[in-house]
């Protein structure tokens, strides 16, 4: 298994599930991607759960908090990127119009992170690592692999990332045909996600990060999604050139992507 022993700066580095029912979550996710699960106590009465496969851990969930409920945040996954300083990355994301929700403060000796937004309201946190790195492990059924930005203001949303990130924005093969286009994003050498067309947002749905899971199948894995409980949004479909996804919400209503890439 391909394993990462730490994030690069600017890269996407944990996935984070806020849910109404961790147990289910963790029934659902366990028996969709064959995660290996861990509780370990986050307080009174509270768990958070690490998920993980070969031991190598692949992201985490626990339960959406009272005052989360309260103000209407719905069961999500949360994207987390790489920083190498917390304090710096957060001052960055002021000056370049983002918003700060929480933070910087140290998460025990694990590292020391920000819940932020960017100027469009796509939330997302920053972590400077300590003892826990983040994803340990890519390339196999089960991970992640990949994350959109879906946003009403692709141009705002990029000089935001591009200031903050350093981050490279490509353009798709539709910038040639004067259709809008993809832009995927570069951290360094590596392509790591994209931002659609502001069109692909759907009127009514916030600007947010979604992210996506890499299977072997999409189809039998959406099948197998769905018999657990899983509610297909988009989907199954094909992108010539690129691969299958499909688009779901898990059984408590957070929404993520599996995707097979196509073979070359």
């Amino acid at each position: 298994m391909p394993h990462i022993e730490k994030t690069a700066p600017g890269g996407f580095c944990w996935a984070e599930l806020a849910t109404s029912d961790q147990n289910a979550a963790k029934t659902f996710y366990s028996a969709l991607f064959g995660w290996e699960v861990f509780d370990s106590p986050m307080g009174p009465d509270e768990l958070y759960t690490m998920f993980s496969l070969g031991g190598r851990n692949t992201g985490a969930a626990y339960t959406l908090r009272p005052d989360m409920k309260a103000a209407g945040v719905p069961p999500h996954w949360m994207l987390y990127m790489n920083v190498a300083s917390t304090d710096e990355s957060t001052e960055k994301i002021k000056a370049a119009g983002g918003q700060v929700f929480m933070g910087p403060f140290d998460v025990m000796t694990y590292g020391r992170m920000s819940a932020v937004a960017d100027p469009t309201g796509a939330a997302f946190c920053i972590w400077q690592d300590r003892e826990h790195t983040g994803f340990g492990i890519t390339g196999e059924p089960g991970t992640f692999c990949w994350a959109d930005l879906r946003t009403r203001d692709v141009d705002a949303a990029s000089k935001f990332y591009t200031d903050v990130f350093g981050w490279g924005l490509v353009k798709d093969g539709r910038a040639e045909t004067g259709m809008p286009a993809y832009l995927h994003i570069q951290n360094g050498e590596t392509m790591i996600g994209g931002i659609p067309p502001a069109e692909h947002l759907p009127p009514g749905v916030p600007p947010h990060w979604g992210l996506y899971f890499y299977v072997a199948d999409c189809a039998a894995s959406t099948e197998k999604a769905t018999a657990l409980g899983a509610t297909i949004k988009m989907g199954p479909m094909n992108i010539p050139g690129v691969g299958d996804m499909c688009l779901l919400a898990d059984p408590q209503g957070a929404f993520f992507t599996l995707f097979t890439p196509e073979k070359k």
